[in-house]
């Protein structure tokens, strides 16, 4: 998970393809932000879509999503045509992590409409039917909300993946959360919980979806990682990341992160997925540490698959 608004480059992203491909990493989830969230505007972004859609075509194996894309950014139209495009890019390769957005600042220099949370879930939920049908209608697809307005749409081509590329809900299983994500989600991702917060917004989901009459959905988590083949190598990575104060974040990190050496962090995603996880997301915020890459798919990946 690479967080695109920390002045993730071109050639960054080309650098962490290869790197993911070449070590063996199944997937490679960006954010969808326009603005850094740290108020330093130098680190810029580029488009979450027209980079995916960029490096479906510069690779092979490597499985491609957001984290989440906000309703709030595009038409819902415009969000499944970008996602279906990215879809037959890559020949089947891409997920869409889809929520209601959150980050008010970057609404604002960019013009997007930020109203209040309710209105925005309104509308997560009506892109959340109309990207489905735009997906998977077998007939022209209509639809009248209160946010839009569709008539006869005939959305071609459509996607590569049957019957549509995986649909990832994000959020912290709240209950509208919930009851939308056990209509129309395949998976459910909760950002920065622990082992304790994962069961409990897990079992939120499972209700949601028993009460949906559906099978439970696969449920993952994503959170800060910080890993080092030995103390010395993880405190460099520490002091890279925290400057002067990496020695008291390393005593004290967050409690969501996963932070060790190698060992240390297989136990802890062993933890997790012994909770019920499907998967983990590894928010990598040096992105230009490939080393770490290489960690993940050779070493962390295989030991709790």
């Amino acid at each position: 998970m690479i967080e695109g608004q920390e002045g993730v480059g071109w050639e960054d992203w080309l650098a962490l393809t290869r790197a993911c491909e070449a070590g063996g990493v199944p997937a490679l989830f960006r954010s969808d932000h326009y603005l850094n969230l740290g108020g330093q505007p130098e680190k810029g972004s580029l488009d979450a879509w027209a980079t995916i859609s960029a490096l479906a075509a510069s690779t092979t194996t490597l499985r491609l999503g957001t984290l989440v894309s906000p309703a709030t950014f595009r038409h819902p139209s415009e969000l499944a045509k970008a996602v279906a495009t990215a879809d037959h890019v890559s020949g089947g390769r891409v997920e869409l992590g889809l929520g209601a957005g959150w980050h008010e600042p970057e609404h604002r220099a960019y013009g997007f409409s930020f109203p209040a949370l309710g209105e925005r879930m309104d509308r997560l939920a009506e892109q959340l039917e109309i990207v489905h049908g735009s997906w998977t209608a077998e007939e022209p697809f209509s639809f009248a909300g209160a946010h839009y307005r569709l008539e006869r749409l005939d959305a071609q081509p459509r996607p590569v993946q049957r019957p549509h590329p995986p649909l990832i809900m994000g959020g912290r299983a709240g209950p509208r959360s919930a009851a939308l994500a056990a209509r129309w989600a395949d998976e459910y991702n909760t950002p920065f919980a622990g082992r304790d917060e994962v069961r409990e917004r897990m079992a939120r989901i499972g209700e949601a979806c028993e009460r949906a009459g559906r099978e439970p959905i696969p449920f993952s988590l994503m959170t800060g990682l910080l890993v080092g083949r030995d103390r010395a190598s993880l405190r460099e990575r520490a002091v890279e990341l925290h400057g002067e104060e990496a020695s008291d974040w390393l005593a004290a990190p967050p409690e969501a992160w996963i932070v060790g050496t190698v060992d240390e962090v297989v136990e802890r995603l062993g933890t997790l997925r012994d909770a019920g996880l499907r998967r983990v997301m590894l928010q990598h915020l040096l992105h230009t540490d490939l080393e770490t890459v290489e960690l993940i798919g050779r070493e962390l990946g295989p030991a709790v698959a």
